[in-house]
């Protein structure tokens, strides 16, 4: 069978790119070697105090491995992925390896083409509540990644998520070089990487149920609510070693892409999983033996803005000599 080749490649780095990561910090490299196509940590995009553990890094990797994924299953060449398949070069978080030629299902087709539509929505979003049948799409994209996707019902749950995601946040608030870090991803709306100034949410007012990043200075109607009542997702795996990770990064951007073809709108909350303390609480709460790895603000939203992205050429490095 032959292997993948440069336009394969290019392919998978063009919609791995538009992969979400912590800040839109962009930390992936792909490249060609022995016909397959290689997913690379850039660790010269890590977040030295928010991702002191390299999880956002490995979280953004596999959501940009499950796009490459869907890229090359409709050129009707799907891959067999093999996560962390090297101890010998430990930047190397995935390599897809071309698999029995086929064409692509109806799914890959719609979520693939839901990549380019998939952003992060900060901004409020309307009262209509998420459908039950959208709702089950969400957690089976969840489940068919061997992952979980925790939906919360009822204002009792809610309510307990929000204590602690605003008990987290208010912790990384009093971190000056947490802060200062967040305040140096927030850049123009032109830059190639970052936050753009005009994608934040309004400023968090007391009120708000759910802590918001402050990434620029919008301000709305004082006391009006942010969201009376927001339907909120956690996403976990059954492990928490970097290869569980990766897989949750997978079953993120699966879920995320679902959501996108089905009309909804999403944004993520870290909050409570950078907190140890936060996200050991969001488990306990949970029940759930796995761990936490994001959660998900999820509804119906006005089309969010693209976030900028570097180009193809800056994320494509040439394979090992000799390869």
């Amino acid at each position: 069978m032959n292997g993948y080749n440069d336009a394969d490649l290019s392919a998978a780095a063009k919609a791995g790119i538009q992969a979400p990561s912590i800040h839109n910090s962009q930390p992936w490299v792909f490249r060609l070697r022995d016909g397959a196509v290689e997913i690379l940590a850039d660790h010269s995009r890590q977040l030295a105090v928010a991702d002191r553990s390299g999880w956002a890094i490995r979280l953004a990797c596999g959501a940009a491995t499950y796009n490459a994924r869907l890229a090359l299953a409709v050129r009707s060449r799907p891959a067999e992925v093999h996560l962390r398949p090297s101890t010998a070069e430990p930047n190397l978080m995935a390599r897809l390896v071309p698999g029995p030629e086929r064409p692509p299902t109806y799914a890959e087709q719609d979520l693939y083409a839901a990549i380019p539509r998939r952003h992060s929505n900060r901004a409020p979003f309307w009262p209509d509540a998420v459908p039950a049948d959208s709702r089950m799409r969400l957690i089976e994209a969840a489940r068919s990644e061997s992952a979980w996707l925790d939906l919360l019902v009822g204002m009792t749950a809610l309510a307990g998520f929000a204590e602690i995601a605003g008990s987290a946040d208010r912790v990384l608030r009093r971190d000056n070089r947490y802060q200062a870090e967040l305040v140096s991803w927030v850049h123009a709306d032109d830059a190639p990487d970052g936050i753009p100034v005009g994608a934040g949410a309004p400023l968090p007012e007391p009120q708000d149920l759910l802590p918001q990043r402050v990434f620029g200075d919008r301000h709305r109607a004082p006391g009006r609510d942010y969201e009376p009542e927001p339907l909120v997702g956690v996403l976990g795996v059954p492990g928490d070693w970097p290869v569980d990770q990766l897989t949750a990064g997978q079953a993120l951007q699966r879920v995320l892409l679902t959501a996108t073809d089905a009309g909804l709108a999403t944004s993520m909350i870290s909050q409570p999983i950078e907190v140890p303390a936060a996200r050991d609480q969001l488990r306990r709460s949970l029940g759930r033996s796995g761990y936490p790895q994001l959660a998900l603000r999820i509804g119906y939203g006005a089309p969010g803005k693209a976030s900028p992205r570097r180009d193809v050429s800056d994320v494509v490095q040439e394979g090992p000599k000799g390869h």
